[in-house]
């Protein structure tokens, strides 16, 4: 690992290339005279007036073309500008990545049960394929076992009070009052449900960790309507009155990898499993059951050194892909790819291997699983709708589970470098 006075010489190095300290400092001061560049018109609905009067800032202000326009802004991204109105603002039309398919993968699982077709929206040459293998080995010996352990979505607001002792008063009578702020909660939603509470104090400041499930919506918005419902009912009849509060106070662990939540759960907990033969292992990924689990633990000791909040090869590829394709919260991908994968050799020449997810941040209803596109990828998954939230973050596991399967058989039988170089720079 080259030193931190090495990496800091060579950046300085590029931030001075032909030009001095004094031109550099001039460079990055303010600027306030510098006429603005005209501002991108807000809007609360979309219509086409709005998207033109946009476009024609871009086109004079950017370096976006006409041919840039035909992209994002074509005709079915005009026809279909309403169906967006609760997912985008300042519409200026739709992306399109390249979306695969992998499976069928066979699962399992409590409440994922059948084989699913997985679509995989990406721009990385060799994840699809990868991924894919993954799912013929699962499938091959019958699926993977999967099972949802835990749900619960949280949010943290945080008071701040005159004294530690006004704080610690605070919390009892908010202990004591816990069911009338799950009532206020649920006045504003079908389908939350406040179940728990947890109070941290420190020093005169008190955040409360509220637990809420979501049915089968991902439940962000939700659980934030519902927990500014509830501080409204504290600033209003709390006798202990806080100096200030905010809806969010940074401890529930809301798109960010936490310690918090992965020792216990947020959005979905769950896990996937599978049991290989050696033959297996030696026919599809090319390696043997004995260097899987070698590399296994030279990992898992690399994943400790490092810091790293769990120990995985690369849950964030099929989780990102995935949730690109069936209109999930993709910043979410931050907190889901966070988990453990174990593999163990067991007798009969045979390897077992499992994934634990405790963050599975996903939905079938509600968010962006009523776009076009990510409804169709939900239709192929066959788990759009009420009834399948669960099913689906089972599937998330399996998803992760097959692409850990294939990216360590690939790091064992030395064909990563060359998967990569054959399926994308091979490819030109």
């Amino acid at each position: 690992m080259p030193s931190a006075f090495e990496a800091a010489q060579r950046m300085i190095a590029a931030m001075l290339a032909g030009r001095s300290t004094a031109e550099l400092a001039q460079r990055t001061r303010p600027d306030t005279t510098t006429p603005l560049k005209p501002w991108i018109r807000p809007a609360k609905h979309l219509e086409p007036t709005f998207t033109a009067a946009n476009w024609k800032v871009l086109l004079g202000n950017s370096g976006a073309s006409e041919a840039d326009k035909a992209e994002l802004y074509d005709a079915k991204a005009q026809e279909q500008l309403e169906g967006y109105e609760r997912n985008i603002e300042n519409y200026i039309g739709t992306l399109r990545i390249p979306v695969g398919v992998v499976g069928p993968l066979r699962v399992n699982g409590i409440f994922a049960k059948g084989d699913y077709y997985v679509p995989l929206a990406t721009s990385e040459a060799a994840l699809v394929a990868s991924y894919g293998r993954g799912a013929r080995l699962i499938s091959s010996v019958g699926g993977a076992t999967t099972g949802t352990l835990a749900e619960a979505v949280h949010r943290s607001p945080g008071f701040a009070f005159a004294s530690t002792t006004e704080a610690g008063l605070f919390v009892a009578w908010i202990c004591q009052n816990f069911e009338m702020l799950k009532a206020t909660a649920e006045t504003t939603t079908r389908h939350g449900k406040l179940v728990e509470m947890s109070p941290h104090v420190e020093g005169d400041h008190v955040y409360l960790v509220f637990s809420y499930t979501t049915g089968d919506a991902a439940g962000q918005n939700m659980v934030t309507i519902a927990t500014e419902a509830v501080c409204r009912a504290i600033e209003a009849q709390s006798p202990i009155k806080p100096l200030y509060w905010f809806v969010e106070a940074n401890f529930s662990g809301d798109k960010k990898a936490s310690a918090m939540s992965f020792v216990g759960v947020r959005g979905r907990k769950v896990t996937a499993s599978v049991e290989l033969d050696g033959e297996d292992v030696r026919k599809q990924l090319h390696t043997t059951p004995q260097r899987m689990e070698q590399y296994w633990r030279m990992s898992a000791l690399g994943g400790v050194m490092s810091g790293s909040i769990g120990v995985q090869g690369h849950y964030a590829n099929g989780l990102a892909a995935l949730y690109l394709a069936t209109g999930q919260d993709a910043a979410c991908v931050a907190e889901s790819a966070v988990g453990v994968t174990r593999i163990e050799l067991r007798e009969g020449d045979r390897l077992f291997v499992s994934v634990t997810l405790p963050n599975i941040i996903v939905g079938t209803v509600g968010g962006g699983t009523n776009l076009p596109t990510q409804s169709a990828g939900l239709n192929i998954l066959g788990l759009k709708g009420a009834g399948n939230a669960r099913a689906f973050a089972e599937v998330c596991a399996a998803v992760c589970l097959a692409g850990e399967l294939s990216i360590i058989g690939a790091l064992c039988a030395h064909e990563f470098a060359s998967a990569h170089k054959n399926l994308a720079r091979g490819k030109a």
